[in-house]
């Protein structure tokens, strides 16, 4: 019988406001989900991921994803996904004719 492991692991999660949505979005799996509510948001990002990351257990490529994704490898099998560095608004000036 396998040995479960728990996986735990701190995203960085971006939410927006699109209408009367609120978008759950992690760069550092682009996995993203909505709700009508920031609560809800927030419980259907984390169902998300916990099925994102359950089929890519069954399916034997969480360390191809989780790599590709720019994560990287600690001591033993301990992944830390990508840092965000900066969020911020970066005015873009066009001219249109």
């Amino acid at each position: 019988m396998a040995r479960r492991r728990k996986i735990e692991v701190n995203l960085p999660v971006i939410v927006l406001k699109e209408g009367n949505q609120f978008i759950a979005y992690t760069p550092a799996l682009d996995v993203s989900t909505c709700g009508h509510t920031l609560a809800q948001a927030h419980k259907r990002f984390n169902e998300a991921i916990k099925l994102f990351l359950e089929e890519c257990i069954r399916m034997g490529t969480l360390e191809e994803v989780l790599l590709d994704s720019g994560w990287t490898r600690r001591s033993g099998k301990n992944f830390v996904p990508p840092q965000v560095i900066q969020n911020t608004l970066q005015p873009i000036h066009l001219k249109v004719a």
